[in-house]
């Protein structure tokens, strides 16, 4: 039997429906998909249950918006939970992360990337726009090449990123390779807000993915735990229609 592993969509500071879940099913671990935008130190918001269950999370694009965003995350006692770029083991399966979005300042694939790395970036910018001495607060959240690099050489049995795969109709193939590259079975990814089908693209992809809507909750073998709030808003004629028109992700 898999063990009871929750991958959990964008909560945008919304928290008690992961406490009930939590409660209900007793899972081995939590795994949040980015976004995560604390209103208090993460450690506080999901204090009834941490010990009931192990919590882990990757960054998203607004949980760097706003000093408080990511204070509450990064500068929480639960900040050590950010697994980007690293793989953990949950219940013996091998987990990857890779949070944050790609931003054309930096890195928008299918273009070549601006800057290999947050230090190369931090050399060529105005010390105007530096944040606490370092990396524009925004940018901490974009994936630089070393970012993703890094976790070429490792290997997982699950990919966990904030951006999605090119199933999704906003996705990236780099993330299709990185999960080929390091021999995952399986993708979870937030950001979009959504859940689509993937399934038809799964032998391309070489692997099972999954999206996870807002506020969302799916198990390690892609079971809906908790519906996403927005998972039937978007029809495929809307991306399509927004594809057509040209229309892209903003940064």
């Amino acid at each position: 039997m898999n063990p009871k592993i929750f991958f959990c969509g964008d909560v945008h500071g919304n928290f008690e429906h992961l406490i009930l879940a939590v409660r209900e099913h007793r899972p081995a671990a939590l795994i949040l998909l980015g976004d995560v935008q604390a209103q208090r130190p993460l450690e506080i918001e999901l204090a009834p249950i941490l010990d009931e269950t192990e919590l882990f999370f990757v960054h998203g694009n607004h949980d760097t918006d706003s000093e408080q965003d990511y204070d509450n995350l990064f500068g929480s006692s639960l900040a050590s939970r950010n697994f980007h770029g690293k793989v953990i083991e949950v219940a013996g399966v091998r987990i990857a992360g890779l949070g944050g979005i790609f931003r054309s300042q930096v890195w928008r694939p299918p273009a070549p990337p601006w800057h290999e790395s947050a230090a190369a970036f931090l050399g060529n910018s105005d010390p105007s726009t530096q944040w606490r001495g370092g990396l524009e607060l925004k940018h901490r959240s974009s994936i630089f090449p070393e970012d993703y690099r890094q976790l070429l050489n490792v290997s997982a049995d699950v990919l966990v990123t904030h951006e999605a795969p090119s199933a999704h109709y906003f996705g990236y193939g780099e993330i299709d390779e990185l999960g080929k590259k390091i021999g995952v079975q399986k993708s979870f990814h937030g950001h979009q807000h959504d859940r689509l089908d993937y399934s038809r693209d799964w032998d391309t992809l070489g692997f099972q993915a999954y999206g996870v809507g807002f506020c969302g909750i799916t198990d390690l073998e892609g079971n809906v735990i908790r519906v996403g709030d927005f998972d039937d808003v978007r029809s495929p004629a809307d991306y399509e229609f927004e594809k057509a028109a040209g229309w892209v992700q903003p940064d």
